[in-house]
């Protein structure tokens, strides 16, 4: 996406999803402005709430989807990102927090298992993981140390295949880069 100015195209689409933390500030040439849906990892609810004034306090209709493990997300008071996320919706009222319940994951992950299967034939380029990180991981190395992971891993050769499975049928288009979908 760095030093592609695909920004003014990006903001005309209907929806924009982002992922994590993933900034606009300082990148809206080539990433855009607007944020239609950010789905969050457990992991990065700590990364938004370092700036919440940023992701949350926004004149936005941003909707934020986040998903995490039981032992993270459980209600009953022991769900640390669960509490932080509750913490946040009440300092943030406008801001529209949903969460996932760990019924909704295991379906998710049955789906993509029987869907998809473990497509590793794509995505084998050398691009930084992040574009607002410098030094990180390449994407390669990042996918395949999470697809092999035997617990709590972010599928993610196996949720672009889903994507594009979706693309087949959905007016959803990719760019930069572009896919061909067979």
């Amino acid at each position: 996406m760095l030093g592609q100015q695909m920004g003014a195209e990006i903001d005309r689409s209907s929806c924009i999803w982002r992922m994590n933390n993933a900034p606009t500030r300082g990148f809206e040439q080539d990433v855009g402005r607007r944020t239609t849906v950010r789905v969050v990892s457990h992991t990065s609810v700590p990364l938004l709430l370092q700036k919440p004034q940023y992701f949350f306090g926004q004149a936005n209709d941003t909707v934020y989807v986040v998903w995490g493990p039981l032992r993270n997300m459980r209600k009953d008071g022991k769900g640390i990102v669960y509490n932080m996320l509750k913490q946040a919706a009440e300092n943030y009222p406008q801001a529209r927090i949903y969460v996932t319940t760990e019924e909704r994951m295991n379906y998710c992950d049955m789906v993509f298992k029987k869907e998809t299967g473990k497509d590793r034939t794509e995505g084998y380029r050398k691009v930084p993981y992040h574009y607002y990180e410098s030094g990180s991981r390449d994407e390669c190395a990042e996918y395949l140390l999470h697809e092999s992971a035997p617990y709590g891993g972010h599928r993610f050769i196996t949720e672009k295949a889903v994507f594009a499975k979706w693309a087949k049928t959905h007016a959803i288009k990719f760019f930069n880069p572009e896919w061909q979908l067979s």
